[in-house]
């Protein structure tokens, strides 16, 4: 009996799920999101949390490529699993050098430059890739040529920007992200990338927003510090895990099941799942993630806080960055929850309204003491989901 070269992409079939190398994939990329918050804590201003948004834009659009790839070849096996391989070690190294990546002077511009060869490295390997399994199939190959001209076109910015660094680093680099993402987006507007198992597509996310939510408890940890044993910053920690499920509970008690059947129920070979996948996953997961990191930073910087003045942490405000960061980024995470449900399940605008409202108590919480501030949001989430679960099931009326 012959047997299919291992150099040779193997093209998965609709029952195929995820592997426990790209889980491992997974694990990499969040490692980078957990060394975001470690960058953005460090000098949590207006500036640092924008650097930090962009950065996770860089990583998460890196990751959705190779989980589009994973989607059409298996990503364990042969060729594919040992440049993904490579593709982990650049986003490792990408990670280590992120708390860096801004400083203008000295050794550190040698980081923002290496950040910027590892981000390269790793698309130039998707784009690889993309040829590689695209071998037999001429109109894959094409939209691979696509690709690699928006790709390519962003390293000139994203190169040029590492080496001026400062203001102009932070410039050149939206635009580097600009051509990259809004290539690829111009590139599949006409021919979108096939989902070839529907199941395989929603586990990868729901694993990926999963690992996220369980590393952001290493930031509740961080922020805790050895004072974790004072009363009021474990209270603080308990309130921070209570905001972590919460977040678990709003996406995988019903929406995560709910649109993985929508987009398993599409017909495989049409427009309509490749819309799904793109919209729902690729685009709406992006606030998720970003929420969760942007939680993840505040509760870290509430338990610092409340960790400095244990003593009289009731008569201690939480103050305005705090507050933007821990309530804005449950706002962001409830609107990418929203969009998510919208367009799979066609929730009604009326979710949004728990996002507005959590923008709303920002003036509130930033003049509450933090604990207060964090027991405030923690409540608010626990009545979201405590309202969600009653509407689903209380039964339609005739």
């Amino acid at each position: 009996m012959s047997r299919v070269p291992r150099s040779r992409p193997v093209l998965v079939e609709e029952s195929h799920r995820a592997t426990i190398f790209e889980v491992f994939f997974d694990l990499v990329l969040v490692f980078a999101l957990t060394r975001l918050i470690d960058f953005m804590a460090g000098d949590p201003s207006a500036l640092t949390l924008f650097q930090g948004f962009l950065l996770v834009l860089w990583f998460w659009y890196a990751w959705s490529c190779y989980t589009w790839l994973g989607n059409l070849t298996r990503a364990d096996v042969g060729l594919v699993r040992a440049v993904m391989t490579v593709a982990m070690a650049a986003i490792f190294v990408a990670a280590l050098v992120i708390p860096d990546a801004w400083r203008a002077a000295g050794a550190a511009r040698g980081a923002s430059l290496t950040l910027a060869a590892a981000y390269l490295l790793v698309r130039a390997l998707h784009l690889a890739l993309m040829f590689h399994v695209g071998a037999g199939d001429p109109r894959y190959r094409r939209q691979a040529a696509r690709f690699a001209t928006s790709t390519a076109l962003a390293w000139v910015p994203l190169v040029i920007g590492a080496v001026f660094g400062g203001t102009a680093q932070t410039v050149l680099w939206v635009v580097a992200f600009a051509v990259d993402y809004g290539g690829g987006r111009v590139v599949t507007a006409a021919s979108l990338g096939e989902v070839r198992s529907a199941s395989h597509f929603a586990e990868r996310h729901n694993l990926v927003l999963i690992i996220a939510l369980g590393e952001s408890l290493i930031s509740v940890g961080a922020g805790a510090g050895s004072a974790v044993i004072r009363p009021p910053v474990l209270v603080a920690a308990l309130l921070g895990f209570a905001v972590t499920v919460c977040l678990w509970w709003l996406y995988f008690d019903d929406a995560a099941p709910a649109a993985a059947r929508v987009l398993a129920d599409a017909p495989r070979h049409t427009r309509r799942r490749q819309q799904l996948a793109s919209d729902a996953y690729t685009l709406a997961h992006l606030p998720l993630i970003a929420g969760v990191i942007y939680v993840a930073l505040g509760i870290h910087e509430v338990l610092a806080q409340v960790a400095e003045y244990a003593g009289h942490a009731a008569r201690e405000r939480l103050g305005w960055g705090p507050g933007v960061v821990l309530y804005g980024g449950a706002a962001i995470y409830l609107f990418g929850r929203h969009l998510f449900l919208r367009v799979t399940v066609g929730a009604a605008p009326v979710r949004l309204v728990a996002a507005a409202v959590a923008l709303l108590l920002i003036p509130v919480a930033r003049l509450l003491p933090a604990l207060a501030a964090m027991a405030l949001l923690t409540v608010f989430l626990v009545a979201l989901a405590a309202e969600e679960r009653w509407r689903r099931s209380t039964p339609a009326g005739p």
